[in-house]
């Protein structure tokens, strides 16, 4: 079976209180009433037939309704997840009203063998974060991706 990869980008920008990274809370009820290890770089799954530099960029645009930033691309490498999935990510510098984000959907049976299917945001809310907050509510292996833009800035 082949391994499940992810990519996405972590906006970043520099602030009188120091470095802040964009995060998105995972949408759907299972998340709903979680908020340590429910926070995310915006990123998805692709296929062989997509490179992950292109799989980024669109799913920045699907999760966040929004066109990705342009900018320089600092790449932060990958990390393996407990579920086995390997995200690879870039920084971006750049400034994102959280406000103006339109995410994308998905749709599940919900509650459990109801027959019922709802749809719910990919992502239900973005804060921008300083690092230490960051790593506390991030998925675990994602605190790595923090760490290497933290070097990355000195």
């Amino acid at each position: 079976m082949t391994e499940k990869r992810s990519a996405g980008l972590l906006l970043f920008r520099h602030t009188e209180d120091g470095l802040e990274v964009l995060l998105g809370h995972m949408g759907g009820p299972f998340f709903a009433r979680k908020n340590a290890g429910a926070w995310t770089v915006p990123k998805g799954e692709y296929g062989p037939d997509e490179t992950a530099w292109d799989a980024a960029r669109r799913e920045f645009r699907e999760e966040l309704g929004l066109p990705p930033p342009d900018g320089e691309a600092v790449p932060l490498g990958e990390v393996k997840q407990t579920g086995g999935k390997i995200v690879t990510v870039w920084a971006v510098e750049a400034d994102l009203d959280p406000g103006a984000v339109d995410p994308g959907t998905f749709r599940m049976e919900w509650p459990p063998r109801s027959g019922k299917v709802q749809e719910f945001p990919e992502l239900d809310r973005v804060e921008w974060f300083d690092l230490d907050r960051a790593a506390d509510v991030i998925i675990k292996a994602q605190t790595a991706f923090l760490d290497r833009l933290a070097e990355h800035s000195g």
